[in-house]
């Protein structure tokens, strides 16, 4: 499956979704966003089970802020709607394949025990 766009519109609904979203904040004006865009498109034909989402920054500026997006690109990676990895820079293939099995190995359970414990605490 090849990325979607993401927008003001359907971002939260996308997030939001049971499983794994990877999400690229990016703009064409950036050189280290467009070094990246192969790797993730990659990314997204490899592992269709996975939701890849490109947020182009210039045409949703108001969703970059309301995500904090100071440095481009951006990867977060959201899974069954919470955040779970959040970084800037341009990843090479082998480090982004090593961020997904990370992100498919957590364990879900014990990160939605914690959030509880945390908010109750």
């Amino acid at each position: 499956m090849a990325s979607m766009e993401l927008t003001s519109t359907n971002f939260e609904t996308t997030i939001s979704e049971p499983g794994t979203v990877l999400v690229d904040f990016w703009a064409a004006w950036c050189g280290p966003c467009r070094n990246f865009a192969p790797v993730f498109e990659a990314a997204s034909e490899k592992y269709p089970d996975i939701t890849f989402g490109k947020i182009d920054t210039e045409a949703e500026q108001q969703l970059a802020a309301a995500a904090n997006i100071t440095s481009i690109p951006t990867l977060m990676a959201f899974r069954d709607g919470i955040l779970v990895f959040s970084q800037p820079g341009a990843l090479p293939a082998e480090a982004l394949e090593d961020l997904i099995g990370q992100i498919q190995g957590l364990d879900m359970d014990a990160i939605k025990k914690d959030i509880a414990a945390d908010t109750t605490a």
